[in-house]
């Protein structure tokens, strides 16, 4: 989102970066020659939890970020990122996830990667990569005199109250939990929820707030009183929405145990269009913006069920799709 010339973004999927750029967020008067223009205006970034379709893109801003725009930011500040940190518990001892077991059979024996830190949180992801590629990254710091991109970016793990109840297994997102401030400068404040994506832990949801009026993301998530409650009287919720037909597709008759339980993850950890109405509805919402549509090529009238059950504005979000907040929204 863009507030003014500066830009927030949330979740880094597949083309998030070539989308970012087509999207034309930045203001041509600040566009450089040769199309070396993007990256300059971004802010803060987000990261609603580490699954593989929300950070695919993620270190594309790093990398490629050097030609496309870092290096021509007027401000001297860091980009601030927020994400997810370790799997672990109060004590801060890790706690993996458990094996799915399919009725009738024993856990299947799988190995660990990284068994020393088979958990990585935001901060320990963007490190590896840091390492990863490091032939690339040293090889741009003294063959075109790039900047350490270490210098250009502040990432940070979302510290996860303690007494609230949370547990990775047990709790993912403990009821009535109050909302995180994660993040705050003169134009936003950034507040953070714990939702129910299980069993990847922590997901987070985030609601920002503006001069112009609030925006809250869901990331991804089963129906979530969490959300409810950081959404409440924002101008637009952006949520996720899952289409039961799809999944019905993927597992026709005859359905084994094992179909079954992964059909159901499907539908327990998303969110069906009409449930995604009601949230919306219990929150308050003046607009709804159905994102993160699964699978893409749903006929729209799956996705208007959800208008069913919310009586304000419904938008089935498209890429490059630009929705003003407030009233009178500021000129770009």
């Amino acid at each position: 989102m863009t507030v003014e010339d500066d830009v927030y973004v949330v979740d880094f999927g597949d083309g998030s970066g070539k989308r970012f750029k087509e999207a034309a967020l930045v203001p041509r008067d600040l566009q450089t020659p040769g199309g070396l223009w993007g990256e300059e205006t971004i802010r803060a970034m987000f990261l609603t939890h580490l699954h593989s379709d929300h950070v695919g893109d993620y270190f594309n801003y790093f990398m490629l970020g050097w030609y496309n725009g870092l290096t021509s930011r007027k401000t001297k500040d860091k980009i601030q990122v927020f994400g997810p940190g370790r799997r672990v518990d109060d004590a801060g001892n890790m706690v993996m996830e458990p094996i799915f077991q399919p009725p009738g059979q024993p856990a299947p024996d799988i190995p660990v990667i990284n068994p020393e830190n088979p958990v990585p949180g935001t901060v320990d992801m963007t490190n590896y990569l840091y390492q990863a590629f490091a032939l690339d990254l040293n090889d741009r710091m003294r063959d075109n005199f790039k900047p350490d991109l270490r210098s250009l970016f502040d990432v940070h793990d979302i510290a996860i109250p303690k007494g609230i109840g949370y547990h990775p297994n047990d709790n993912p997102s403990p009821a009535g939990m109050a909302p995180i401030p994660i993040y705050q400068d003169d134009k936003v404040k950034v507040g953070a929820t714990l939702v129910n994506h299980f069993p990847i832990v922590p997901t987070f949801g985030f609601r920002f707030d503006t001069a112009d009026g609030a925006v809250t993301f869901s990331g991804d998530t089963a129906p979530n009183d969490n959300l409810v409650a950081l959404a409440t009287g924002s101008d637009i919720l952006v949520h996720e929405v899952i289409d039961p037909a799809w999944v019905d597709v993927l597992f026709p008759p005859p359905v084994s145990p094992a179909e079954e339980a992964l059909k159901n993850h499907l539908v327990t950890a998303h969110t069906l269009p009409e449930d995604v109405g009601r949230v919306a509805q219990r929150a308050g919402v003046k607009t709804l913006v159905l994102s993160h549509l699964v699978p893409g090529n749903a006929p729209a009238d799956h996705w208007l069920a959800a208008g069913k059950t919310f009586s304000g504005k419904l938008v089935v979000g498209n890429d490059l799709m630009q929705l003003p907040v407030g009233a009178t929204p500021r000129p770009r």
